[in-house]
């Protein structure tokens, strides 16, 4: 059975490294930093959706010119900032655990291609996925099902869960035809009742008994 995950809010916290940079950027243009708790809610679509509302929460007019302008220096600056990532509790030893038992493990994010290979690899858990789909590597994003099922399509098809953290996650499953477990502790921006879900979870001990029970369904 393939397992498919989320990254950002699911397996990983990255929002500390994302408000980093992105405060250095709207410092350089003469505004105030970002905070934790925007970044967290700005999270979740990809990195031009977010310079997009960095920009508006600000009231900073700009132009295309300008967009792309800021939104180049963002993604410059997202590849090198991987420091301050931290796995959610549980979130690396579920990952090898589901492994050793013989599950296939795969990512799907919006975060763009370059910077998921740099927080992988700064966090040395690229090896445990047999497949990615990340941002920019296909046409389109989350919660378009085509990154879901490009990546089970890679790991070779099958019965497939997807673990995510978020509305996007949930809204990609339905549209895949593909369960859902949701990680309530990562950046979803309603109630855990409001996200159509199959299983949820806080923490990530539990993760084995739900791959298992949607390996049984």
């Amino acid at each position: 059975m393939n397992v498919v995950f989320d990254l950002d809010g699911t397996l990983i916290d990255s929002a500390p490294d994302i408000q980093a940079m992105a405060s250095k950027i709207l410092d350089e243009l003469g505004e105030p930093p970002l905070s934790i708790e925007d970044t967290r809610r700005f999270i979740g679509e990809g990195a031009a959706v977010f310079v997009k509302r960095m920009l508006q929460a600000r009231g900073i007019a700009y132009s295309e010119e300008d967009y792309a302008e800021i939104l180049d220096r963002f993604l410059a600056e997202y590849t090198a900032s991987v420091d301050k990532a931290v796995f959610y509790p549980g979130a690396f030893e579920a990952l090898q655990q589901l492994s050793a038992v013989g599950f296939s493990l795969g990512l799907c994010t919006n975060k763009p291609h370059a910077a998921t290979l740099a927080v992988l690899g700064h966090m040395k858990i690229e090896p445990l996925f047999d497949a990615l789909i990340a941002g920019g590597m296909l046409s389109s994003r989350k919660p378009h099902p085509g990154m879901l099922q490009k990546v089970i399509e890679d790991m070779g098809g099958g019965p497939s869960l997807f673990v995510g953290d978020s509305e996007i996650d949930a809204e990609t499953a339905r549209r895949a035809g593909v369960p859902f477990a949701l990680f309530v502790g990562g950046y979803r921006k309603t109630r855990v009742s409001q996200i159509q879900h199959d299983w949820q979870f806080a923490h990530f001990s539990e993760l084995l008994g739900i791959v298992r029970a949607a390996k049984d369904s």
